[in-house]
């Protein structure tokens, strides 16, 4: 009797395994239509897909005369303010908090203002300078104009969703969240990850890159790491803590928008008071960093070797370092100069030419399997020693 009842209950709990799962699979299914549905912006021109490019590292890959630093809205007058960062490995991110310490950690968006995906996925819809919804009603009731979309709310979320905008915005945003965190976004995969499993044996400069990157001659793991000088599984490269590293204004966007008021990140929002906050943005994942062109807050810097170039300005004091190499001018002026973490940018050793091409040998290999068709010719290996043999030349 009793392995009877033993054998009922597993079955029941595979049977309510099963059912999970398939509900996890209609929720993802709805918010991936959702999230390519054009329909949900106000001139019915562009989804969330528009701007996170799922062929692409979730990027925004159209061009436009600002070289792509921020992304035009719904209507083509419109630009937005922020550079549109990737949203693979979005589903890594904690919750925003401050540490005991004064210190700022999480939270989506660039300036950390909401907690999960699920307020995240709202956002967007009714910005009038992405998909200009009027407001979240107007988006629920664009959603249930759609047969499909109600079977499947329905399903899911009841007849509360339908017959109530707030329940029905809360479906929208579920389904989305539940689509963003699933396997497509977070894949785990790259040849790096491949290579902590044993499955992948890094070139000459793809491990020299490693091994400045996990060492105490650059600071990259300081803010790129969650546990600095360990190399984890499933590492998101970013300890999802705010800096202000002193990022150039880019002055065609500050001209397009019409104004010079410096984006002051987390030191904008209302409930911080607290003047430390004054240009800090969220440390960005270094995951696909090859393919998320352009770099920083405001897309100022188009290359990745000019991102990297950077940082040498705190470390080094000579004229060279402090030429742009895309514009060869100096570096432009801050845009909240009163406020920059030096101490943490001064540290570790300068990058020369060497260093910063394998070091981005090593960022490549961080690139998600199936977008590793669209990396770029890498640089060229240095030449194998006869005393390295072949393990260097493979």
């Amino acid at each position: 009797m009793r392995s009877k009842t033993c054998s009922l209950l597993v079955a029941a709990a595979l049977l309510l395994a099963w059912a999970a799962d398939v509900a996890a699979t209609a929720r993802e299914d709805l918010g991936r239509a959702l999230f390519f549905d054009t329909d949900l912006s106000w001139s019915r021109t562009q989804s969330c897909a528009t701007c996170h490019n799922p062929a692409h590292a979730f990027v925004d890959t159209r061009e436009n005369s600002l070289e792509r630093a921020v992304s035009l809205g719904h209507e083509p007058d419109l630009i937005g303010q922020r550079n549109a960062p990737s949203i693979a490995y979005a589903g890594e991110i904690p919750p925003f908090e401050t540490g005991a310490d004064g210190s700022w950690r999480g939270g989506l968006f660039l300036d950390g203002r909401v907690d999960s995906l699920e307020s995240q996925a709202a956002e967007p819809f009714v910005n009038p300078l992405e998909m200009a919804m009027p407001d979240h009603a107007a988006l629920v009731s664009r959603v249930m104009a759609k047969p499909a979309y109600v079977d499947a709310i329905r399903a899911l979320y009841g007849e509360a969703a339908l017959t109530d905008a707030s329940e029905g915005l809360r479906a929208i945003a579920d389904a989305i969240a539940a689509f963003e965190r699933g396997p497509l976004f977070s894949d785990f995969d790259s040849r790096y990850d491949r290579y902590l499993r044993g499955e992948y044996a890094m070139s000459l400069l793809e491990e020299q890159g490693r091994r400045i990157f996990f060492s105490d001659l650059v600071n990259c793991m300081q803010c790129h790491l969650q546990h600095p000088g360990r190399a984890l599984p499933d590492e998101p490269f970013t300890n999802f803590g705010y800096h202000n590293i002193g990022v150039p204004v880019n002055a065609a966007l500050q001209s397009a928008q019409g104004a010079a008021t410096p984006d002051a990140g987390l030191g904008a929002r209302a409930e911080i008071t607290d003047p430390r906050a004054r240009g800090r943005f969220r440390t960005p994942s270094l995951r696909n960093v090859a393919l998320t062109a352009p770099y920083m807050h405001n897309g100022v810097f188009q290359d990745l070797r000019t991102a990297l170039a950077f940082y040498n300005q705190y470390i080094v004091n000579n004229a060279a370092v402090r030429i742009n190499p895309e514009t060869e001018k100096p570096w432009g002026a801050p845009e909240i100069a009163d406020n920059i973490d030096r101490e943490i940018l001064r540290q570790g050793q300068p990058l020369d030419d060497e260093r910063i091409t394998a070091l981005i040998a090593f960022l490549r290999t961080l690139t998600d399997r199936r977008y590793e068709h669209l990396l770029p010719a890498p640089a060229a290996e240095p030449a194998c020693s006869a005393a390295q043999g072949s393990s260097c030349a493979r």
